[in-house]
């Protein structure tokens, strides 16, 4: 998604436009997006969540399943358009993103100037300046720090939810075949939440999910299991063109 990120600066980005987004194609291969324990409710009723591992962080990070291969991304229709209710943040914040600057719990701001929606020289005068002509942050720099503070905030609750859940001993591989077409194929390399496991918490451990409120989140990443069988109806849409050629 991301291609050429650099750190938002007045001097860089003194005539930079922002153009809204009007459709989605910059997101057309990615098959998963990283979710926020916060958005686990939404976004179950319409994706497949499970966990991936960071193995370089010793950490797993919930993501949503948007298609059963690698590169393509089912809920990207015609010119773009996200056939979905809900759309995961970290989609819906592009082309802007967060970067550490070397200081504990500061970060930068960043932009992908690569990205259609960004005109650096902003001679096409479309889209919105991100600085005026005194040089100072517009209204879509102060949107776009608060919109992404909180992200960050909810970043941070979401890796100690995730962390509490491996020191629990709570993931488990997710072992699945879905078919696709005509035949059928594993779903590898994602984990999900334990249901046995979970169940047979001591009670102080469970009462311990319940105060910081995990229990939701746990309870809305089982469900969404069930969103698996939305993939390959998509998958089959999307093959049934191509059988009748």
């Amino acid at each position: 998604m991301f291609e050429k990120v650099v750190p938002v600066n007045r001097e860089r980005h003194a005539r930079t436009r922002i153009k809204e987004i009007t459709g989605f194609g910059f997101a057309k291969d990615f098959h998963i997006a990283y979710l926020t324990m916060h958005e686990f409710a939404r976004a179950s009723a319409v994706y497949p969540i499970v966990f991936v591992e960071d193995k370089e962080k010793d950490a797993f990070r919930p993501v949503t399943l948007l298609g059963l291969d690698a590169g393509e991304n089912l809920f990207i229709g015609e010119a773009g358009k996200w056939e979905a209710s809900y759309i995961p943040a970290i989609i819906r914040r592009y082309p802007f993103a967060l970067a550490g600057n070397g200081t504990e719990g500061h970060f930068t701001i960043c932009l992908d100037e690569a990205s259609d929606l960004v005109s650096v020289d902003g001679k096409d005068g479309e889209g919105s300046p991100l600085f005026d002509d005194k040089g100072e942050p517009t209204q879509v720099i102060e949107n776009v720090k608060r919109y992404l503070s909180e992200l960050q905030q909810m970043d941070q609750v979401t890796l100690a939810f995730s962390k509490m859940l491996a020191e629990l001993n709570m993931f488990t591989p997710l072992q699945m075949r879905v078919r696709e077409g005509d035949r059928e194929k594993n779903i590898a390399g994602c984990w999900v939440v334990n249901e046995e496991r979970l169940n047979n918490l001591s009670n102080d451990k469970f009462l311990e999910l319940r105060s910081k409120r995990f229990l939701p989140a746990i309870y809305a990443q089982l469900m969404s299991l069930a969103q698996i069988e939305r993939l390959m109806q998509l998958k089959d849409k999307r093959l049934a063109p191509q059988k009748g050629a």
